[in-house]
Formats: structure tokens, sequence, C-alpha cells
């Protein structure tokens, strides 16, 4: 079925600029200018993304895309907004209400970008549902292709991870869903914006607070799949801190769920073992020294030291592998 795109707008010229924009696009293209005769629109057919203004006459666009989550739980929906409702815009986005924004007046690529990662964000959603191995596999990959230095993490992440569930005896069942939740962990990347992943230097502190939003996006995409309550905590908690200082809610020590604490430890060997754009791969005795020296404050001690005699008694794990 081919996906569609919903544009709302309250000016005909704006929306005429949209046509012409995507005009060669595989996806359908509708549009409207009344938010009311929008809501019929989606309420009689499926849209994969509502791309809406903000500022319309009898309905505002965030009123309109708040509203569709009863008879619309998967169409992605996007804000187009100026910078005079900025504020309402990024408030939307961390209630998870909105996917973006698209700030006015637009640039074309950066327009045609963010549609492209609300239609992604769509499919995310339609292919988790069916909780199959290849589909669910696939997708991770895809997510990292937003950024390139991160290829083979979600699999490595999730060998670390099954290696420490197989060492506490956890039950061959969660092994699965371990496994699925270290595929998706960063899922929710999709809705952050390539220049801020691919980054050369630091983030900035408006940078780091959209990096930040990926956990908590990540878990309403993984939530509308209904995917396993396990599955949805690695998404979830897997930047929570032991000493409750992580995001995105700050839980600590035993109250961060088991399952999460150990993607976390997997998680930050596996990146602290790979090269990024910003620096190099660290050695692996040095790499180990340092998830030791975050024991107690950033990871579990107990799942560190038992990741540590892993490693020592599995040199054959550190292998670059990503079969699984």
């Amino acid at each position: 079925m081919q996906e569609t795109v919903l544009f709302v707008d309250d000016t005909n010229l704006t929306l005429e600029v949209i046509k012409d924009l995507f005009k060669d696009s595989e996806f359908q293209v509708l549009t409207c200018t009344d938010p009311f005769e929008a809501l019929e629109i989606i309420r009689s057919r499926e849209i994969s993304v509502v791309v809406s203004d903000n500022i319309m006459p009898g309905m505002s666009g965030l009123e309109l895309l708040s509203g569709l989550s009863s008879h619309a739980p998967d169409t992605v929906k996007v804000l187009m907004s100026a910078y005079a409702d900025l504020s309402s815009a990024l408030g939307a986005i961390n209630r998870s209400e909105v996917f973006r924004y698209i700030l006015k007046p637009w640039q074309p690529d950066e327009f045609i970008a963010t549609v492209g990662d609300a239609l992604q964000r769509h499919r995310q959603i339609k292919s988790m549902r069916h909780e199959d191995e290849s589909i669910l596999c696939s997708l991770a990959q895809t997510i990292e292709l937003k950024d390139p230095s991160t290829r083979g993490h979600c699999d490595r992440v999730a060998v670390y991870a099954l290696a420490i569930a197989e060492a506490l005896g956890l039950p061959n069942a969660q092994h699965r869903e371990i496994k699925f939740g270290s595929w998706l962990h960063d899922c929710g990347k999709i809705g952050v914006a390539e220049d801020i992943l691919n980054g050369t230097g630091p983030l900035n502190d408006a940078e780091f607070a959209i990096m930040k939003q990926h956990s908590s996006w990540g878990a309403d995409v993984a939530a509308k799949a209904n995917l396993t309550q396990l599955t949805r905590n690695i998404i979830h908690y897997h930047h929570e801190h032991f000493d409750g200082t992580g995001y995105p809610t700050g839980l600590k020590g035993e109250e961060i769920p088991l399952e999460a604490r150990i993607v976390a430890v997997a998680d930050v060997f596996d990146a602290l073992t790979s090269k990024r754009s910003y620096r190099n791969n660290f050695p692996l005795e040095q790499a180990i020294e340092m998830i030791g020296s975050m024991s107690g404050s950033v990871l579990d001690p107990d799942l560190v030291k038992l990741f540590q005699t892993i490693l020592d008694q599995r040199p054959d794990l550190f292998q670059r592998s990503s079969l699984v």
C-alpha cells in the first residue's frame, strides 16, 4: 500500500509550494486548508504522516495533532512552527505529542529530510509490531545508517548483553527480549537530526537536550508497536545511571530495570571500543578499565564486575562480530 502524507496549512500558496517540493516523491501527497476537514480525512483512511501548520483559524495545528492519538495512533505528527510559537512545538515534542517540528521559513532540504524521517518512524511502528527477528534486525541496521560510525553497534550490544544474561542465569525466554531491546535501544534516534548525530565535536546544551529525547521517543514507538514491557524498558532506560544522574527519568540503583542495566553496560563498552566521528576507539584493556571507573556511578557495579570476568574468560567475545 502506498504511503500517504497529509499537509495541513490555511494558506493555499504554502500548500502549492509543498506540492511542488514533493512532486517526485514515492508517497502520495494530500493537502488541506481546514484542520476540521483534515480530521475527517485522517478518520476515513490511513495516513502515514501529518504535517500541520500551528497557527490556523478554528483549531491550532497542535490541537489537531494532539487529538489524533485515539483514532490514528500510528500516524506520525510533524508541526510547522514559527519562532513565535517555537516553545509550544518543543513542549509538544517533549510530551511525545509531536515527532518533530519544521521551523518557518523552512529550508527545502531540511523539510524533505524531516518528512523522510517521519515516514521511517511510521515504518518502524508497523514493522516492530510483527516482532519478526529478521525485520527487527533490519530495522536496527536501518537506524544505524543515520550515523555510519555506529555500524554494527546494535548487534554487538546484543552479543555482550546476551553474554551477561547467560552468566546471570536468566530464563531463555528473556534472552529474546534482551536481544530485541539491544537491537532497538537507539531506535528513537530516527528523530534526531543527522548533523547532531554526526557532529565532530561535543554537543552544545540545546543539541544534548534533543539527543536525550531519543530514549523517550524510542519507548513511545515501542509502546505503539505493542512490544513487551521488558523490551520497552531497555529502550527507555538504557541511559539511566546507577547513581541517579542519568536520563530520561533519573532512576537510581535497582529502580532501573535489570534488563536496562545489562544493556547499559554492553552499550557503554561497545561505544568505548568503537571509533566515532569525534574520537578514535579505545584499546580493549583501557575500555575495561574505563567501565570499571564507571562502576557504581554510571553502571551497576555487580554487572560491571561480571562483564569484566566474562571478557577475561571469553576473549573470543570481543571480535567486532555481528553474529547473534
